[in-house]
């Protein structure tokens, strides 16, 4: 069972959460509507208020520099989507290279002017950075087209504009590729001339030394310098001895594998080896006869029969000579490993002379070959200089393909596209609604008052006992079919299992402030115990503010105080009520000071007699937040019950007021949830009060007629 209530728990948790923001949107319902309206209405304003403007589109097709014939460099020029490219071009357009051009060749600065200062005429930064604010640039997907689109208050000048700026750019482009091209062959011919000059001064190094060292060149009047004999010699010797190393590795690895094998094993392997010896192949092959045949002869024929002897002499001569065959195999690989590793070594003597003899000409003709090889560089650098002039000079000439191609040209729009006032107005209900839910959870936020059961149950660490809604009547006059009996009736089941002994039945029933409806509370408490038959006395403790004589119509001049102070006896100060079973002490005159009466032996002496009298007895008292009389009372009688109401005080006083009971030893038996506004609190509290609240109509009928005959409550002396 546990894993069902588990999850029952887990989702009255989350409906609750989900109603508990339903219960904040319909309680801050006000000032959602406020700020919803507010902003719709501004946006509204604004949005007519605002001066129409018309957009006009033009498209241009852009690329990299190319031509229209390949190159001489023999690639031809492609031109790819580039996401960087595009975002550079942006920047280009927006530039004031492009922008001061379209504002000289339209004679902005004096045109807006008359438009904006009043006939004087601008400067091109300012009309610059008008212009700007009225360009926007979009790229259109996955292509090499960019959309600029140009706002103005004039249909015509919004289209000649976006034609302007995409004809400046054309024309820009055109102009830089043409410069660039142009400066970079002028720069090559510069670097050009200075290397053939080194070229020259380089080839009468060459010769000098030729001629002093003299070094035997047979490619001296070549561009390109030949190797000597002894070069290709060491070459060739360095091969051989790579070959035959490698030769020697795998023959000495293969032999000493051979060896490791055992003769059986051997036998196998060594025809992978030499699988090319008839005689070897031959012996196997007739061993392999022989044994077959000697165990087709061990079924007919005994060990010692002539003609299995016979058989057996026969396979064991051709075993030997299998062995003997093997091992002149053996001796003809080790002889070829050694004869290998004899001719890497003589090698490696040959290729060690041939070096020495090297580097002794090498040494002496070494400053001739590096002034060659310098020479043959600066050649190269050269003869590269001289095409590449010659490329881009025909690459200049050649025809250039459309680097910047305007697509589509910028026509007047019929119609303004600012303000979007569908948008904007959708825009602020959307707005207005966001804000005001968000500002109403903000308030909720920062209001710490009690709002929900949990609340109390969270912070104050105490059981919430009961639930009273808001607006309440008197018990006592609307008799026990009140619709709102039932919650006090809950009351005061909770109240009497939370005792832990039968005989605490002294209540006091305290709250933070003022008007949190401790006294109605109280007082229809009391009447709730009384109709169920118990012996219950109310006594008006509040010696500030009383309150309770008022509400039951009847006079005050005597009562507590007369009974503390000894001007009157128990029976003289206690009045009967309407409920038999229900009686009343006021808390008669004022004294100067009511501290010293609450705190008096007669005040301990009064609580033990009505102990004794009466089932229960309840005690008003002020609230605590400010007077110690609550507190007072709360440490003399049994149990304590704290009232609070419902969004009234903040979380840290009511939790103060907790504090303050319990400081002075006082036993909190619990909290009572007072004044729920059940319309507004149904999505939190439904359950809780349809069960109570809304009872069907034959059963209000009476209790309502009741309530009508019912009189103010008839109060006199009890004795």
């Amino acid at each position: 069972m546990e894993p069902t209530n588990t999850a029952a728990a887990q989702t009255q948790e989350s409906r609750l959460h989900f109603l508990d923001y339903w219960r904040i949107i319909r309680i801050r319902k006000t000032v959602i509507l406020a700020v919803f309206l507010l902003v719709v209405i501004t946006a509204t304003l604004v949005t007519f208020i605002l001066p129409e403007a018309f957009a006009s589109t033009a498209r241009i097709k852009i690329e990299r520099e190319g031509s229209d014939i390949q190159e001489l460099g023999g690639v031809p020029t492609l031109s790819s989507y580039d996401p960087y490219f595009i975002q550079t071009e942006f920047e280009v357009i927006q530039s004031e290279v492009i922008l001061d051009r379209v504002i000289e060749s339209k004679n902005l600065n004096t045109e807006w002017g008359k438009r904006y200062a009043g006939g004087e005429m601008l400067k091109t930064r300012e009309t610059r950075r008008i212009l700007q604010g009225q360009i926007n640039l979009q790229p259109v997907r996955n292509t090499s087209l960019i959309e600029i689109q140009v706002y103005s208050e004039k249909p015509e000048e919004a289209a000649d504009l976006a034609n302007a700026i995409a004809q400046a750019y054309r024309d820009w482009r055109l102009e830089q590729s043409r410069e660039l091209a142009l400066g970079g062959i002028r720069e090559l011919e510069k670097q050009y001339e200075e290397m053939v000059q080194r070229v020259n001064e380089a080839q009468a190094e060459v010769d000098r030394l030729r001629e002093e060292l003299k070094v035997v060149d047979p490619f001296a009047m070549g561009t390109v310098s030949g190797s000597s004999v002894d070069v290709q010699v060491v070459q060739q010797i360095q091969g051989q001895i790579i070959q035959l190393e490698a030769d020697y590795v795998n023959r000495k690895t293969q032999l000493d594998n051979l060896r490791k094998l055992a003769p059986a094993e051997l036998r196998d392997a060594i025809q992978t080896v030499a699988g090319s010896d008839p005689e070897l192949s031959t012996l196997i092959s007739d061993w392999n006869l022989a044994e077959q045949r000697l165990i087709a002869l061990q079924k007919d024929y005994t060990p010692e029969n002539p003609t299995y002897r016979n058989a057996k002499s026969m396979a064991d001569d051709l075993q030997r000579r299998i062995e003997a065959r093997i091992a002149g195999i053996m001796i003809g690989l080790d002889n070829l490993v050694s004869s290998t590793k004899a001719s890497i070594d003589s090698l490696r003597s040959q290729l060690e002379q041939t070096k020495q003899e090297e580097g002794q000409r090498t040494t002496t003709s070494r400053p001739y070959y590096r002034a060659k090889q310098n020479l043959e560089t600066i050649i190269v650098l050269r003869d590269v200089l001289e095409r590449k002039i010659y490329q881009e000079k025909i690459d200049v000439s050649l025809p250039k393909t459309a680097m910047v191609q305007i697509v589509d040209w910028a026509e007047p729009s019929l119609r303004a596209v600012k303000p979007n006032k569908i948008l904007n107005i959708a825009l602020g209900v959307v707005v207005g609604l966001v804000v005001g839910v968000g500002l109403a959870f903000f308030i909720e936020y920062l209001d710490t008052s009690v709002k929900t059961i949990d609340d109390v149950e969270r912070s104050l660490q105490a059981p919430v006992l009961g639930i009273i809604p808001q607006d309440v009547g008197i018990m006592l006059a609307e008799g026990p079919g009140s619709p709102n009996a039932e919650a006090y009736r809950v009351l005061r089941t909770n109240l009497l299992f939370s005792r832990k002994d039968d005989r605490l039945n002294t209540i006091c029933v305290v709250s933070a402030g003022a008007g949190e409806g401790k006294s109605t509370t109280l007082l229809n408490l009391a009447t709730i115990f009384a109709q169920a038959g118990d012996r219950v006395l109310v006594i008006d403790s509040d010696l500030r503010r009383p309150t309770l004589h008022r509400i039951l119509g009847v006079s005050n001049s005597t009562g507590l105080t007369s009974y503390l102070l000894k001007q009157n006896a128990l029976e003289e100060v206690i009045q009967t009520t309407k409920l038999p079973t229900l009686d009343f002490m006021p808390s008669g005159k004022l004294p100067s000071s009511s501290m010293g009466i609450l705190s008096s032996s007669q005040m301990k002496a009064l609580i033990g007699e009505v102990k004794q009298r009466y089932d229960y007895v309840f005690f008003d008292s002020p609230p605590i937040m400010g007077v110690s009389d609550a507190s007072i009372l709360a440490s003399e009688v049994d149990l304590a019950m704290q009232v609070i109401q419902y969004r009234r005080y903040p979380q840290p006083m009511n939790i103060r007021a907790k504090q303050m009971i319990e400081k002075v030893g006082g036993n909190l038996v619990g909290i009572v949830l007072n004044s729920i506004n059940v319309s507004q609190a149904a999505g939190y509290y439904g359950e809780y009060y349809q069960s109570y609240y809304h009872q069907p109509e034959e059963e209000e009928a009476p209790s309502a007629t009741k309530a009508e005959e019912a009189e103010k409550p008839e109060i006199k002396s009890k004795f």
